[in-house]
């Protein structure tokens, strides 16, 4: 379409906004000129303002045409725009450097999707690019359950436990499971109701406490194992058990009971770790002595038959000789050890008796006769004074046998002594 349109009654349609009722063309170079200068000065703007942000000193030049400032002030904005972008990148990469803890390990996402995993230290990662997790796989953490379970008999008991685990790999800790600390002590709580529904009441607060945690820690590794969670069981202790109050009562007597058979139990076996080595030894002496003994009689039995065969021949050879000889030996062997006086009729030897030593023994048995009448008349009835041959007995000596023993007869007209004879049946 043409700007002027003849026929307009001389009107001229100008895109500037610019009319000329004359019609002729002057008035048409006006208005173009008139929008070249309102360009000039949209551009002037824009100048001033940029350079008033750069330090520029060709924004203002009186409102004359800035033609020939345009170069130093598009130099200065090219130049601020470059300090910013090397500003942004300065901080940008300032921001990305982190420390991962000795007892850590730093997970990197790029992008939300797992990249690797960082040692301790220092690192550096592309800040709005990574993210950088860190997990603690140095520390034991521990996770406690209880609550109150069904045992074997249809009993309710209260189960205190705790586990104690660790992390061992990042990656499958974070990203396997949701939240591994709730799967863990869903896990743990299965694993403890299904292995105290195995025992009864009484050996799970009494005996088999051990046994129980065992079997849990042994069930709850095979429940999480499929799972892959990045944590190893260190350890479940098995803190408490106790059964419901209205019976606690009864169950303290049964444990009492149950100790006191434990400790008789103990002093048994240590009584008889005692008295058995000392049993053992006394019955080895016995057996020993005795064979002794049977060695000793079978040595001395051999010798006598080894003694008689000798004697034999001799015996033979002179009977009378032989036998006078075995009755002297016989008679000397037995005599030796006693204080028998034997004393032939016919001969006129003086006999001399051991007078001081009868009165010390009398003097002896007069003392201590007061005291036994006293003890036992309490206990037993009097007896009759011995008189006759029982006094006569009194006198002897309680030392050796009465067969060997001499009686002596006191009276006025002096003292006699009468042995008794021995002689050859």
């Amino acid at each position: 379409m043409a700007w002027n349109q003849p026929g307009n009654n001389g009107q001229d349609r100008d895109p500037w906004g610019s009319s000329n009722k004359g019609g002729n063309s002057d008035g048409n170079k006006g208005g173009r000129n008139r929008g070249a200068s309102d360009l000039d000065d949209l551009f002037r703007k824009m100048s001033r303002k940029l350079g008033g942000l750069g330090g520029g000193k060709g924004g203002n030049n009186n409102g004359q045409s800035g033609g020939n400032n345009r170069p130093p002030v598009q130099f200065a904005g090219g130049r601020i725009i470059s300090l910013a972008i090397a500003a942004v990148v300065v901080v940008w990469a300032a921001t990305g450097f982190y420390t991962i803890k000795e007892t850590e390990r730093g997970v990197v996402t790029r992008f939300g999707k797992f990249s690797h995993v960082v040692q301790p230290g220092l690192n550096w990662k592309p800040t709005f690019i990574d993210r950088v997790t860190a997990v603690d796989v140095a520390t034991v953490q521990d996770l406690a359950t209880n609550g109150m379970m069904l045992t074997a008999d249809e009993n309710v008991v209260r189960v205190n436990m705790n586990v104690q685990f660790q992390v061992v790999n990042p990656e499958e800790y974070l990203f396997s499971v949701t939240n591994p600390g709730n799967s863990l002590r869903q896990a743990m709580d299965s694993a403890v109701r299904g292995v105290i529904g195995k025992f009864t009441m009484e050996k799970i607060l009494t005996a088999n406490r051990t046994v129980v945690r065992n079997e849990t820690q042994k069930v709850l590794e095979e429940t999480i194992r499929p799972y892959k969670m990045g944590i190893a069981i260190v350890d479940v202790n098995f803190q408490e058990a106790r059964p419901p109050a209205e019976v606690q009562a009864s169950f303290d007597d049964v444990i009492a009971a149950r100790e006191n058979e434990q400790q008789s139990i103990r002093e048994a076996e240590a009584y008889s770790n005692e008295v058995l080595p000392l049993a053992k030894g006394n019955a080895q002496s016995m057996i020993e002595s005795a064979q002794a003994y049977k060695a000793s009689i079978v040595l001395k039995a051999r010798g006598e038959v080894a003694s008689f065969s000798k004697m034999l021949p001799e015996y033979r050879a002179a009977p009378d000789i032989t036998r006078e000889r075995l009755y002297i030996e016989t008679m000397e062997r037995v005599l030796s050890n006693t204080r028998k006086v034997i004393a032939n009729d016919k001969s006129n030897s003086m006999m001399v008796l051991p007078l001081d030593q009868i009165m010390r023994e009398q003097r002896a048995a007069s003392q201590t006769a007061p005291a036994k009448a006293a003890a036992s008349s309490s206990s037993a009835p009097a007896t009759q004074a011995p008189s006759g041959r029982q006094a006569q007995n009194s006198t002897r000596n309680p030392n050796v046998p009465a067969e060997y023993n001499n009686t002596y007869d006191l009276s006025s007209s002096g003292i006699r002594g009468n042995t008794e004879r021995t002689g050859r049946q």
